[in-house]
């Protein structure tokens, strides 16, 4: 069987949850591998709109499992409203449809004031985080300070090394005017959130092991986007984990040899949240106007993203540093209605032309995007589900991409909801194998 990684080429916000979405019903098990509850993915279902953080967009199939993999920072209060909300329009979710692995790190209440007061420090060049104590959790986790899945379900470990972080971190707040923590609350609200983690504790590693032997497939989920990967990303713009294909090996304890293909997810148009280079930022009315029909805005914080032209160079360096092997093409839609399209295919940088992509946010600032303008396609697209109905113009965009890219688009969404979405047989087939015929069945 095919286990493929749905993996974002840009910043983020590529529309990834839609395309596992899409994709789901193909696998047997949708298994998440690194982020935190900073990440969102937007699903439209039957016109109401879902944004799960943690779980795997995969659970809204009622014969999927969900798997949330040691590379993933756990906020279990956010798990829990997560679980809620999910119960609240009739997903029933328990312990045989979603497993949390017993390494993945656990958010502590210092962690969210941690971050603060590092962004508050950074004063012009802050990061521009979500401020929900992601990164000083991977700290803590780099720093063997960390508290894990499996702690929470031992009190006399779990108490012990909220103690012994306590008397660290009080001393930070301190240094900075801040109030002190008190192990005794916190080490209570734990308990009790171990008590209801326990039953979806497991050796994911082991699990999914178990599950490929067994012939099952895994469809694996990202969150964030390529350009913000820890190691290959704008650093220091970026998240605090390896949102590359290499994090599903480290992030699922899986070997890399189980990813047998990957799924490049890529806007029509790029956006980015928060500080960090930009090179194709439109900060203009056609900007404006690409958020505004985008619904560019944050699905976990709701801030808004910032907008651009496709940028072929950072996309062909995310296809690259991660093997992709077929495109999913997202909001083209949205591009309609605009007097031109714009698209970077290289960079003028000190009197010279670049078509590598370089992540050194001092080069980026002072890139020059060289662009190829398109003519707007005449038909819409919005709503489309056959690929025969494409207009021309929309197609040579399409080739053109597959060019500069040098990857064939396979998959081409044309709206917000489940069933907008165009599905090209020939080029998915190559990727899905027998497993493409599940999807043949819908479309």
């Amino acid at each position: 069987m095919n286990n493929l990684l749905v993996i974002g080429t840009q910043w983020g916000d590529e529309g990834k949850g839609k395309v596992v979405d899409f994709l789901a019903p193909a696998f047997d098990i949708i298994a998440r591998y690194q982020g935190g509850h900073n990440a969102g993915h937007t699903v439209y279902l039957e016109g109401k709109k879902i944004v799960l953080h943690l779980i795997p967009s995969g659970i809204l199939h009622p014969d999927k499992i969900g798997v949330i993999g040691n590379g993933l920072v756990i906020d279990p209060g956010s798990f829990f409203k997560e679980l809620d909300d999910l119960k609240s329009i009739g997903v029933e979710v328990n312990e045989k449809r979603l497993a949390v692995s017993r390494s993945a790190h656990v958010i502590m209440p210092y962690h969210p004031r941690l971050e603060k007061i590092s962004e508050a420090q950074r004063g012009k060049k802050m990061i521009g985080t979500t401020c929900r104590g992601i990164g000083p959790c991977y700290e803590d986790k780099a720093a063997r300070w960390g508290i894990r899945i499996g702690d929470l379900l031992e009190p006399e470990i779990l108490r012990e090394k909220i103690e012994e972080n306590l008397a660290v971190k009080n001393k930070i707040f301190e240094a900075f005017g801040q109030p002190t923590l008190e192990a005794g609350p916190i080490y209570e609200q734990y308990r009790k959130f171990g008590e209801g983690l326990a039953p979806f504790v497991k050796d994911v590693s082991a699990f999914l092991y178990q599950q490929v032997k067994a012939g099952k497939s895994i469809l694996f989920e990202g969150a964030q986007g390529v350009l913000l990967d820890l190691d290959h990303g704008t650093y220091p713009y970026v998240t605090s984990s390896s949102s590359t294909a290499g994090g599903v090996a480290t992030g699922l304890g899986l070997s890399p040899k189980q990813i047998t293909g990957i799924l490049g997810i890529t806007k029509a148009y790029a956006t980015r949240v928060g500080s960090g280079p930009f090179p194709t930022e439109l900060k203009d009315e056609t900007g404006a106007l690409l958020a505004r029909k985008g619904d560019e805005f944050g699905a976990t914080t709701g801030r808004p993203r910032r907008c651009g032209w496709f940028d072929a160079v950072a996309a062909r360096y995310s296809c690259r540093i991660n093997g992709v092997d077929l495109l999913a093409l997202t909001k083209p839609d949205v591009l309609e209605g605009l007097s031109e399209i714009k698209a970077c295919y290289a960079y003028e940088y000190k009197g010279s032309k670049l078509k590598d992509f370089l992540a050194d946010p001092h080069v980026l600032d002072k890139v020059q995007p060289v662009y190829r303008t398109f003519p707007v396609w005449e038909d819409s697209i919005q709503h489309l589900s056959n690929e025969d109905k494409l207009p021309a113009g929309f197609n040579d965009y399409v080739k053109w991409l597959e060019d500069e890219l040098e990857i064939p688009v396979g998959i081409i969404s044309t709206g917000v909801a489940r069933e907008d979405i165009i599905y090209i047989k020939e080029k998915c087939s190559r990727l899905l194998g027998a497993q493409a015929e599940k999807l043949f069945g819908k479309h």
